[in-house]
C-alpha cells in the first residue's frame, strides 16, 4: 500500500473524447506543479490532448511510479483505470466531466480549487472492492477478468429466457429462469443492479449483491451475500448467452459453462474531498428530497 500522506508524483488521466481535455489538463498540471508536485501523464491521454511536455507513462508505469492518479472523465473512465491500477494500490481522485458522477465526485468547476488541497493531505479515503471472475468450460478456465461494478450473465437481445443454477460456497442456492443475473460490488449497486431493482449497498459494506434480471418467478429476489462468498453460476438452458464485466469486456457462453465470482484480493483507494458524504452523493445523484436544513449535518428529528 502506498503512503497516501506523502504525494510527490501525480499522474493525470483523461477520457480521450472530452472536447476540452487539453485545456483542462494544462490548467490542472500548471496548478499542481506550482505547488511542487511532479506531473506525469498517461500515454493515451497525452496523445489525445496533444501533450508532450510531461513524462508519458503506461498504466503499469503509473502504478509503479505515481503516488496518486487524478482522473478527468466519467465513472466509466474512473472504474476502468481502477481495474488497471488495482494491483499497484494507486489512489484515485475523480474529476467529473461525464454525466452521473457517482465516483468522479469533484465538479469540473471546482477542480483547480479542490484537487491541490487534496494533494496536500486533506481528503477522505476509502477502499473500494472488486470482483474476480472466471469462466470454466468442462472444468477448465477459458476466460478471466476483474470487475469494479458487476459481472453480468445475460441473454442477447433476440433470444428467450435463460435458466441458471446458482451455488454459493459449493451449496446449491436456487435455479432461476430470467433474462440474466447480476453479481455486483457495493460500488456497482448503484449501476445496472439498481436499475434491476437491486438494493443500494454502502461502499464500505462487505457484501456482494445478486440481482435477477426480469425473473420469471417473482419470488426470485435480490440477495446480499457476505463478500467472502464464492458464487458459481451455471448455464443450464438458453441460447446466445454472454457474460460481461463492467460492460468493458465480453465473452460468449455455452451450455454447462460455469461463471465463478468472488471478491478480488485487490482493493482500490478512492480519495474524496474533506467532508465527503456518500449519503449526500446519493441524494444529489438520485434526486432524493432536498436536505431539510441546508448546511446542517443532521435534521432535527423532534
Amino acid at each position: 500500500m502506498k503512503n497516501i500522506r506523502s504525494f510527490k508524483t501525480i499522474a493525470l488521466i483523461g477520457r480521450a473524447d472530452i472536447p476540452d481535455l487539453r485545456e483542462l489538463l494544462i490548467l490542472l498540471a500548471r496548478c499542481i506543479r506550482k505547488r511542487g508536485f511532479e506531473v506525469v501523464c498517461e500515454a493515451q491521454t497525452a496523445q489525445a490532448a496533444r501533450l508532450t511536455e510531461y513524462s508519458l507513462l503506461s498504466a503499469s508505469e503509473i502504478g509503479t511510479r505515481a503516488d496518486v492518479a487524478v482522473v478527468i472523465g466519467g465513472d466509466g473512465t474512473m472504474l476502468g483505470m481502477g481495474r488497471q491500477l488495482a494491483p499497484y494500490g494507486t489512489p484515485l481522485i475523480g474529476v467529473n466531466r461525464g454525466r452521473l458522477g457517482f465516483v468522479t465526485d469533484i465538479p469540473i468547476r471546482d477542480m483547480l480549487r479542490v484537487v491541490p488541497v487534496m494533494l496536500e493531505g486533506r481528503f477522505e479515503r476509502e477502499e473500494r472492492t472488486l470482483l474476480d471472475a472466471r469462466v470454466l468450460r468442462k472444468g477448465s478456465p477459458v476466460y478471466h477478468a476483474l470487475a469494479f461494478n458487476d459481472v453480468v450473465v445475460n441473454r442477447s437481445g433476440i433470444s428467450g429466457m435463460v435458466e441458471l443454477s446458482v451455488y454459493v460456497d459449493d451449496c446449491f442456492m436456487y435455479r432461476q429462469r430470467s433474462d440474466g443475473l447480476i453479481a455486483a460490488t457495493p460500488t456497482g449497486s448503484t449501476a445496472y443492479a439498481l436499475s434491476s431493482q437491486g438494493p443500494i449497498l454502502h461502499p464500505q459494506l462487505a457484501g456482494i449483491v445478486l440481482v435477477p434480471i426480469a425473473p420469471h418467478t417473482l419470488s426470485n429476489r435480490p440477495i446480499v451475500l457476505p463478500d467472502h462468498a464464492r458464487i458459481a453460476i451455471q448455464i443450464v438452458d438458453g441460447r446466445e448467452m454472454n457474460v460481461n464485466f463492467d460492460t468493458q469486456s465480453l465473452t460468449q457462453l455455452q451450455l454447462k459453462d460455469v461463471v465463478e465470482v468472488s471478491r478480488s484480493r485487490y482493493t482500490v483507494p478512492f480519495l474524496h474531498p474533506a467532508g465527503h458524504s456518500h449519503y449526500a452523493t446519493l441524494r444529489n445523484k438520485l434526486g432524493w428530497h432536498e436536505h431539510p436544513a441546508r448546511g446542517a449535518r443532521c435534521p432535527d428529528l423532534n
